[in-house]
């Protein structure tokens, strides 16, 4: 088996949620070994949101947990019991890289923040990720990605004309944010090398999501343009829309961008007239009559399947994509090729689909090697080998709540 690039670097999770455990994942899926730490008594929020596996809520059952915690050690620990800061100490010491997502304030109230850590291990590389950072007048905003979505302006962007503000599909910054994390954790560990030097790293998630709006804020700073709803539509290029195709909700997306595309768009679609139609000959002329060229344009894709529209228009030269659902995507002969999909073995969902990274290394390709743990899956390994606790130890702190079990989790999710 190939060495992999992280192979040797060790790491102790404490971060919950997306955007921490995002970053863990990549050094995991090439060969870091990270523990993550947990607690039954307060879920991870990613344990307790679906899709669960038949439906079924359960701490172990959600798919969306088990997409960001492949390759890992799973340990349960309640932090909010003081016997816990052995533990604590004792996965800093060992650790390269500690990761933190909490609130600001949680970590310090363990004894956990960076200086507490920098004392136990000087060499340690400490990385913070939060709504708006560690410092500032509102750096105690308590939220997830969705209310930063809001801050950033995309709820103001997203939805109709006539529409009130719209949540976008995803929490935006919980996957933008990991990416900039996981380039400064490869940066610090390269100055390490050479310095010996651990390093905190401390990031604004609202700051991260703001540079993918840059262009809505360059247009207002230069040319006092607020960004305002348009649905599916583009300021500057037309047509530029979803439309409607054979079948059941199938769809797809077409974006003419320039004078000769729109030339192009015209002859598949069988109507060469529209090329000196005064209604659309132009740019300005089509922006002024979009709602009917939507309409014509809806007329035609609704008696051909998406791919075929998709197919026709790319064999063009035109922009087009069709609108895929879940089942497309897990049968997309594309992805398929690449491996992009891996079935991994989770302990209770069973064999399941997983995101392999976006990105492929050549000399020391991602290893897939375990589903993400279930709650607590890890202790005995971690505690006794990795950590070096007894059996008397650790039966301790199962009797007084160190380690939590299932017994202490909600009854219902």
């Amino acid at each position: 088996m190939t060495r992999q690039v992280f192979e040797g670097l060790k790491v102790a999770d404490f971060s919950w949620g997306a955007a921490g455990p995002q970053v863990s994942r990549e050094l995991a899926e090439h060969g870091a070994t990270v523990i993550r730490v947990e607690s039954h008594r307060r879920l991870d929020s990613l344990r307790t949101g679906g899709p669960f596996k038949d439906g079924q809520p359960g701490t172990n059952r959600s798919a969306m947990y088990t997409a960001y915690n492949t390759n890992k050690y799973g340990i349960s620990l309640d932090l909010n019991n003081p016997k816990s800061k052995e533990v604590a100490r004792r996965l800093v010491a060992w650790a390269d890289v500690v990761a933190d997502s909490m609130a600001v304030g949680t970590m310090a109230k363990w004894g956990l923040d960076y200086e507490s850590c920098r004392k136990i291990n000087p060499g340690v590389i400490y990385f913070s990720t939060t709504q708006q950072g560690q410092y500032g007048p509102h750096s105690d905003f308590h939220g997830f990605g969705h209310h930063a979505n809001a801050l950033l302006g995309l709820c103001t962007a997203t939805g109709w004309p006539d529409s009130d503000p719209t949540l976008p599909f995803t929490p935006y910054c919980d996957y933008v944010a990991p990416w900039y994390l996981t380039i400064a954790v490869i940066g610090a560990l390269l100055r390490r090398r050479q310095t010996g030097k651990g390093m905190y790293i401390e990031q604004s998630q609202f700051e991260a999501g703001l540079n993918f709006v840059a262009p809505h804020l360059l247009d207002y700073t230069v040319n006092g343009h607020v960004v305002i709803r348009m649905g599916n539509r583009d300021r500057y290029m037309s047509p530029h829309g979803v439309y409607p195709c054979r079948g059941v909700d199938r769809w797809v997306a077409v974006a003419v961008t320039n004078e000769e595309q729109w030339q192009r768009f015209c002859l598949v679609i069988g109507r060469p007239d529209w090329i000196s139609d005064a209604r659309f000959a132009t740019i300005v002329s089509r922006k002024e009559n979009e709602d009917e060229l939507d309409r014509l344009i809806g007329e035609w894709t609704k008696d051909y399947a998406p791919e075929q529209v998709m197919t026709m228009m790319q064999d063009a030269g035109v922009p087009a994509g069709v609108v895929q659902t879940g089942e497309d995507l897990l049968n997309d002969p594309q992805l398929k090729h690449r491996q992009h999909y891996r079935v991994l073995d989770h302990p209770e969902i069973g064999p399941h689909s997983y995101n392999a990274p976006a990105y492929h290394l050549s000399k020391t390709p991602c290893d897939p090697r375990t589903a993400a743990p279930c709650l607590g899956q890890h202790n005995a390994y971690v505690y006794k080998e990795i950590l070096g606790f007894s059996d008397d130890e650790i039966a301790d702190m199962l009797v007084e709540g160190v380690i939590t079990t299932d017994a202490d989790a909600p009854t219902k999710i």
